[in-house]
């Protein structure tokens, strides 16, 4: 089953958080893990239209044009100077969707999807979806130990509103 939980947890979630939940809950079956060996962009594909449903722009390929880029900083006559890619971004672009698959604990790169929602212009949610399990790493169980001290420990203070974990 999907399992998610939202940090800060004193913090509840709002209906747009769990619009995309919902995306996920929908396409359950079709993307669950170990079950399924899917890469991220597979399970992209899966839950886009459900995702677009609820105003998403999501990535539709690796070329720059297929790709959603989200300001970072910007230069003279406010062009962007450096921008990040997402898996799909709201329209208000206030939440950012990464989603991961096997690179997610075993790379660190739900650290670096953290930094770089953290850096992006007017983003104040980042829905980070990993796998359940990969290669017997519990990687939904890792990245919420390592959230779930972020937040109590206090000592790291995100610009985000919040962080939501899905795990499929």
């Amino acid at each position: 089953m999907i399992r998610f939980q939202f940090f800060p947890r004193s913090q509840g979630i709002t209906k747009e958080i769990q619009a995309v939940i919902s995306c996920f809950e929908i396409e359950y079956q079709n993307i669950k893990s170990p079950e399924f060996n899917l890469s991220s962009n597979d399970v992209l594909e899966v839950v886009r239209p459900h995702l677009e449903k609820i105003d998403f722009t999501c990535e539709t390929g690796k070329t720059a044009a297929k790709k959603i880029s989200v300001p970072v900083l910007f230069g003279y006559d406010n062009k962007i100077d450096k921008a990040f890619n997402a898996d799909a971004v709201s329209a208000d672009g206030k939440i950012v969707v990464e989603i991961e698959a096997g690179r997610a604990t075993e790379n660190n790169q739900f650290l670096k999807d953290i930094f770089q929602a953290c850096m992006m212009f007017e983003v104040e949610y980042l829905v980070n979806v990993v796998r359940n399990v990969y290669r017997k790493h519990k990687d939904f169980e890792i990245i919420h130990t390592f959230l779930e001290t972020l937040y109590i420990s206090n000592r790291l203070h995100l610009p985000l509103k919040g962080i939501l974990l899905i795990g499929y």
